[in-house]
């Protein structure tokens, strides 16, 4: 009796283990709880305002460069996506100033540029690195996270654009054959830079 209770214990530990580090708020096939933040001109952005659409939501760096490079391909894939699909790009980095976020989402021609402060919603999906996508179908289902393309340390050109073939499934009233992908990139800074 003693060893079962000893059992219990350790499979509860487990579990509340595995919850902390694998986030059980959002998974593939499963609605994402509905968030909100500010645009780089204060106004407030709800995740639950895009139903209807295809929503990526971008963890974004103004000063990673794997961040700046799927930058230029997730711009030219919106473009021939337009008005179906809607790009999020989430700074979350807490060592990235405001002005220095506002240049680069200008230069960038990047449409909306959130402000994740806190890292409220970078904890919500468990975002690791700049850039890290997250993919919402028109009812809030998350159907894809990971990578924007197949870029690794050992292949510096893409091959492979996983973000693409996930809309492009999408919007072609499919599901995405590939839901996950190891995100690749620069690490999001959790603490301050002093």
């Amino acid at each position: 009796m003693a060893i079962s209770k000893q059992a219990r214990l350790l499979d509860q530990r487990s579990s509340q283990y595995h919850i902390e580090r694998y986030n059980s708020f959002v998974q593939i096939n499963k609605p994402v709880p509905d968030f909100s933040l500010p645009d780089l001109d204060g106004n407030l952005h709800h995740l639950g305002d895009y139903r209807g659409r295809i929503v990526i939501v971008n963890f974004w760096s103004c000063e990673c460069p794997h961040s700046e490079r799927t930058d230029r391909a997730i711009m030219a894939m919106s473009a021939q996506w337009r008005e179906d699909v809607v790009v999020l790009s989430v700074a979350a980095n807490r060592s990235e100033s405001n002005q220095s976020v506002a240049e680069a989402a200008k230069t960038r021609r990047l449409p909306i540029v959130l402000r994740d402060a806190e890292q409220v919603a970078a904890d919500l999906f468990s975002a690791q690195t700049t850039p890290h996508v997250f993919v919402m179908d028109r009812g809030g289902i998350l159907r894809y996270r990971g990578a924007v393309d197949d870029v690794t340390f050992r292949q510096r050109k893409p091959a492979r654009f996983f973000l693409d073939e996930a809309v492009e499934s999408l919007l072609d009233g499919r599901l995405p054959a590939l839901t996950e992908t190891p995100a690749y990139g620069c690490a999001i800074v959790r603490e301050a830079v002093e």
